[in-house]
């Protein structure tokens, strides 16, 4: 069996206490830092048709991290995980004062996860061929 690095596990749960603090910050600590303004927040790209491109990037890497970082035993287990913390920190947003929920963001969160959930599993069937 491989054995996973610590330092990947690290990066993964370093990251995903970033995106929580991101989240859940009344205001946008990327806008402060990038233009001086908790009230604007920088776009990477514009949104897709009906998802938030911001927060699918956020998601997929978010994704992506955790499958490197897990082995085949506790993958189902993170994959829960980014399902739930995806629904859970834009429903948040409607609680967290100066943040909206919006559907655009949420249908974001669950792409980025989804996409990554897609890949594994294709990789996975085309590896055991």
């Amino acid at each position: 069996m491989k054995k996973i690095p610590l330092l990947t596990k690290i990066i993964f749960h370093m990251y995903n206490i970033g995106l929580i603090i991101l989240y859940l910050f009344p205001g946008s600590i990327m806008g402060w830092l990038i233009y001086g303004d908790f009230k604007k927040q920088p776009q990477i790209t514009s949104d897709f048709l009906v998802f938030s491109s911001n927060h699918t990037y956020a998601f997929v890497i978010l994704s992506l991290l955790g499958v490197i970082s897990y082995n085949n035993k506790r993958i189902k287990i993170v994959f829960m995980y980014l399902f739930f913390i995806s629904i859970f920190l834009e429903l948040c947003h409607a609680l967290i004062p100066k943040r909206n929920f919006e559907y655009l963001d949420l249908f974001g969160n669950l792409l980025g996860v989804f996409l990554i959930f897609i890949l594994f599993n294709l990789y996975q069937f085309f590896k055991s061929r």
